[in-house]
């Protein structure tokens, strides 16, 4: 649970940094939740294509702050 919840923490930063606008810190976030997304897969928590599809929605948004 205690990871599930990393995992959570993880990607509402980057929302939360898209949601105000800030580019950098979502940026940074974004950077910092990837890993977190890849611990969990290799750990079982998540699927694979579940973390590739986390991955890819957060990275569209980040992008799509330009």
């Amino acid at each position: 649970m205690a990871l599930r919840a990393r995992l959570r923490t993880a990607v509402r930063k980057v929302l939360l940094a898209v949601k105000a606008g800030d580019k950098s810190r979502a940026q940074d976030s974004f950077k910092a939740a990837v890993p977190e997304i890849d611990r969990m897969v290799s750990k079982g928590i998540i699927r694979k294509n579940r973390g590739a599809q986390y991955k890819s929605r957060l990275n569209a948004r980040v992008r799509a702050l330009s």
